[in-house]
């Protein structure tokens, strides 16, 4: 049952925030209902422990064993290359693979209002990024005789904006319901410098994404782990929708991961360099893992193998292929948070609307990766960077959306 307000007002006392309230009653009804249960839902326990962790200083796992992680080169398979891309192939025909596209952000840095995915990079043909991720994906259905089923996460702040978009296109020749499918990732407050919850400029929390950590958690809390298991599932491709060159449907990807019995198989590109600021595939205490490029040694990060090659050198590219049983053990899984310092608009507790010159408070996200440590094993398939990996994160210079677009149509020789 609901709490009434007066709960709610003596909860908020209890973990000094009762600021939360000030603008309840310049509220509608509708507002008023959504802010109640937003505070009723809040774990104010974990949020006080986040901001408390903001103080400390981030500590490394010193005792950490980091080693190399075994990899496949998938250019360099030679005669087993079709022996994996036929076991692929057979699965994925069964309808045994689905694709998650991890689309919560804006384009805010690309200086894009709206939903990241609907950004048009600057083609001739003008398509947004959903609309390349979704020829790529028809196009290997169509060479497959399947229809990849395609789940799309968004966020509270952009749901709406991006189904209105898929309808506007007739979600690009997929069925809503049917093999496109839409959820939201989870949200936690952002607070202040001193561990106040913030009011948005709506009068309500103010909430930001949990990080691509949270899509687990979000795949089987909304129900989309079931509805993939109804359809037949036994696989799920998960990506950004900022790599405009990604390939959610890979049999040769699927055929390593089932042919070494492993419940997990992650791309790499090779680092362009020892100081390259990527997180690198390693493992940590014999699991699988990615550690970051702060996290790592110079020494380390700088290592040669006996091919001249960096010993720590397989970056993650947030291209990931999971069966269904891992991501429903992981989704109930707590997993870490990491805190960044943001700039944020706020109201503060005499109505004001503050806008901050630079970063003035936290938000809390989930790394995806951090999850790899409930793994035995992983497989680890590098691919070429010019091939699948034409990220659009930046308005200019690396990882823009020139970079994109010329990556884009070198490869598909426009």
């Amino acid at each position: 049952m609901a709490k009434n307000i007066e709960e709610i007002r003596s909860i908020l006392k209890k973990y000094n925030q009762e600021h939360l309230l000030n603008m309840y009653n310049d509220l509608d009804d509708q507002k008023q209902k959504i802010l109640l249960n937003q505070l009723e839902n809040i774990d104010y326990n974990l949020i006080k422990s986040l901001y408390e962790n903001t103080k400390k200083e981030q500590q490394k796992d010193n005792d950490a064993k980091i080693e190399p992680i075994d990899y496949f080169d998938k250019n360099k398979l030679y005669d087993n290359y079709k022996y994996y891309e036929g076991i692929g192939k057979k699965a994925i025909k069964e309808g045994k693979l689905a694709a998650v596209t991890m689309a919560g952000g804006q384009g805010t840095r690309l200086g894009h209002k709206g939903p990241k995915g609907t950004y048009d990079i600057g083609l001739d043909s003008h398509k947004s990024l959903f609309e390349l991720l979704a020829d790529s994906l028809k196009e290997a259905g169509k060479k497959l005789d399947v229809i990849i089923p395609w789940f799309i996460m968004t966020s509270r702040e952009n749901n709406k904006e991006t189904v209105e978009f898929f309808e506007k296109h007739k979600f690009f020749g997929y069925q809503k319901d049917k093999n496109i499918f839409f959820f939201e990732q989870g949200e936690l407050p952002m607070v202040d410098t001193e561990g106040k919850i913030l009011i948005g400029e709506d009068g309500l929390v103010k909430e930001a994404a949990d990080g691509h950590g949270g899509i687990y958690e979000s795949l089987v809390k909304n129900g989309m782990t079931a509805k993939m298991r109804q359809l037949g599932v036994e696989w799920v491709f998960i990506g950004g929708v900022d790599n405009c060159l990604v390939k959610m449907v890979d049999p040769v990807l699927m055929g390593l991961a089932i042919d070494k019995k492993v419940t997990a198989a992650g791309k790499s590109v090779v680092k362009a360099n020892s100081k390259e600021k990527v997180g690198v595939f390693c493992k940590k205490n014999g699991r699988p893992n990615v550690i970051e490029y702060t996290e790592i040694s110079e020494e380390m990060a700088e290592a040669i193998d006996e091919n001249g090659e960096l010993v720590y050198g397989e970056s993650h590219i947030l291209c990931n292929l999971f069966n269904i049983s891992a991501i429903e053990r992981m989704g109930a899984s707590e997993l870490p948070y990491h805190s960044a310092f943001k700039k944020a608009t706020y109201i503060d507790k005499d109505g004001n609307k503050i806008e901050p010159d630079g970063p003035n408070a936290y938000k809390f996200e989930a790394f995806l990766f951090d999850a790899f440590g409930e793994l035995d094993d992983m497989v680890v398939l590098r691919v070429k960077r010019e091939e699948e990996f034409a990220p659009v994160k930046n308005a200019k210079g690396v990882d823009s959306p020139e970079t994109a677009r010329e990556l884009y149509k070198n490869f598909y020789n426009l």
